[in-house]
């Protein structure tokens, strides 16, 4: 049987306690009605992952006991994906397939020829939790409200290798612990754009010799880099 894994942002996991999350209650109790002796995996904010097993069911929470300590499941780098936001169900799709890739920040970018501006925060923070829990990674990514490619150059210079996804660039080799990838709208990045990734020194990251749509561009970005 599969185990399930659950994300308790603040849960201090080396005891037992009553899990009291109404998230998770209603899920573990109405939607997959959870018995006593059900084991579930658990982890928090501090990369702490652990085995527990359901010792009672209340009225509004769920006791819990310690079973044993698992050994979490990390990314091998620390990833930044900056992507010109898109429409809202490719903006999910890249959180979702960027988390499950090992993405350690999503950054969404306003760009000269951004389209789209909405951007729910609610919404991507509860898709990355899912992806999480549903690929067995031991951290949550972390997520930025939009921002403007140039503050977003000017706060990352200087602390992570940076790049441009483009066609038929050359692959990066020996990469950096710290890496940031960023992702241009499909009408691409405009002359001014280019000028200043020129001034900056930003390397460039060869995707594919075709053209991609851009949620495309993001994931191959992502699966390259990590």
């Amino acid at each position: 049987m599969k185990l399930h894994r659950y994300y308790l942002a603040d849960r201090d996991l080396t005891h037992n306690f009553w899990m009291n999350d109404e998230r998770l209650y209603h899920q573990w109790t109405r939607v997959l009605r959870y018995e006593i002796g059900r084991e579930v995996v658990l982890f928090n904010d501090n990369r702490e992952v652990r085995l527990y097993k359901i010792a009672k069911i209340g009225d509004n929470a769920v006791h819990v006991e310690l079973v044993t300590e698992l050994e979490p499941k990390l990314p091998e780098r620390e990833l930044y994906l900056c992507f010109a936001l898109l429409k809202k169900d490719k903006n999910e799709w890249v959180l979702q397939k960027g988390t499950e890739l090992g993405v350690s920040h999503f950054v969404p970018l306003i760009t000269d020829r951004t389209e789209k501006t909405g951007w729910d925060s609610e919404r991507a923070e509860k898709i990355v939790i899912e992806a999480t829990e549903q690929c067995e990674r031991a951290d949550i990514p972390r997520l930025r409200d939009p921002l403007h490619v140039a503050k977003l150059i000017e706060e990352l210079s200087g602390k992570v290798d940076l790049y441009i996804a483009e066609e038929g660039s050359e692959k990066p080799q020996n990469l950096a612990e710290k890496v940031a990838v960023l992702i241009g709208p499909e009408g691409g990045w405009s002359d001014e754009e280019k000028q200043l990734f020129k001034e900056k020194g930003i390397k460039h990251l060869a995707l594919s010799g075709f053209t991609l749509r851009a949620e495309t561009a993001a994931i191959t970005a992502a699966s390259l880099l990590q």
